[in-house]
């Protein structure tokens, strides 16, 4: 037999709980969230990348329907010479510009580690370029790599090397030294500013047991911070080279490619083959974008293989 409650008796902590809920799918809540981000992925990403993988063995010609060629154009890319200078070129600055921008990086990131002087406006100044577009940056160097009026020649003219003064962005020899040269200046502050960060976090306890074991500054570097930072420069340097294999506004401003093809990157000839030379075939130019990918793709995975980290250090 039930027994009824004072309606002015205070309530139970029983009663006054409310009765439990059946909680939601949390799938609806996950593919409400994913779906916005799926479906911007898909038109701007997936659906081009398919797009181009089905213009690579397609003839695509503006008014008249796509014309399937098979495995042609991957067949003339073997004897093309542009093509493979090109490639050339790209590999050659994926490879060169993140050594350099990663090991000046380290130096001068171990500089405002070392606490010198005036170390908050180097930090600035070194940092500054990165804060540029492509364009500004390869119009600012135009300027100082002229030939006639331009700052580096007069620099070498008033010091006494005026021999040495070169046209840097006229000459095959040296124009694409120098565009590597400009992404080096370019990208070592932002390189240099994450090194630092990851300095700046290193374990304090681990410092001062190698001071504690009477570790010099070269041997602490090289034994204990170097080591610990291992991760963050590996990261910066794969990061570097995918920048790199992909680098084409610079070039465009400068050089477009030339003198003789001497700074023709991958980027830049697809963007001529597809929009500047008579042809008007996209097809083509798609089977060089696809080729590049599954390049750029295998140099991460062979990178992230080499660079792999077997035995993790534990701090």
């Amino acid at each position: 037999m039930a027994i009824p409650r004072d309606m002015n008796a205070p309530a139970t902590a029983l009663t006054d709980v409310p009765p439990a809920r059946d909680h939601a799918n949390p799938r609806s809540a996950i593919a409400a969230f994913l779906t916005p981000a799926l479906l911007i992925y898909a038109a701007f990403t997936a659906l081009p990348v398919a797009r181009t993988f089905f213009n690579s063995v397609h003839l695509v010609v503006p008014n008249r329907p796509d014309e399937w060629v098979g495995f042609t154009h991957y067949a003339e890319l073997w004897t093309d010479k542009i093509f493979w200078k090109a490639v050339h070129n790209t590999l050659t600055w994926a490879v060169a510009a993140p050594i350099l921008e990663v090991t000046i990086a380290t130096l001068l990131a171990l500089c405002l580690y070392a606490k010198v002087p005036f170390a908050r406006f180097l930090r600035v100044a070194w940092f500054t370029p990165v804060l540029m577009s492509y364009v500004v940056v390869g119009i600012l160097w135009m300027w100082i790599l002229n030939y006639d009026w331009g700052a580096l020649n007069e620099i070498l003219r008033g010091i006494g090397l005026g021999g040495l003064a070169q046209p840097w962005l006229g000459h095959p020899a040296t124009a694409l030294p120098s565009l590597i040269g400009v992404t080096t200046w370019m990208w070592t502050g932002f390189n240099m500013v994450v090194i630092l960060a990851a300095m700046s976090s290193l374990p304090s306890e681990v410092l001062e047991a190698a001071e504690l074991d009477n570790c010099g500054w070269f041997a602490k570097l090289w034994f204990v911070i170097l080591p610990l930072i291992r991760p963050t420069l590996l990261n910066l340097v794969i990061l570097s080279f995918i920048g790199k294999m992909k680098i084409f506004d610079l070039v465009w401003v400068t050089t477009r490619g030339n003198p003789l093809w001497s700074t023709e990157t991958v980027s830049t000839y697809v963007y001529k083959r597809a929009f500047q030379w008579s042809e008007f075939d996209l097809g083509y130019p798609s089977t060089i974008a696809v080729v590049w990918f599954v390049i750029v793709l295998a140099g991460v995975l062979l990178l992230t293989a080499i660079f792999r980290q077997r035995d993790r250090i534990e701090y």
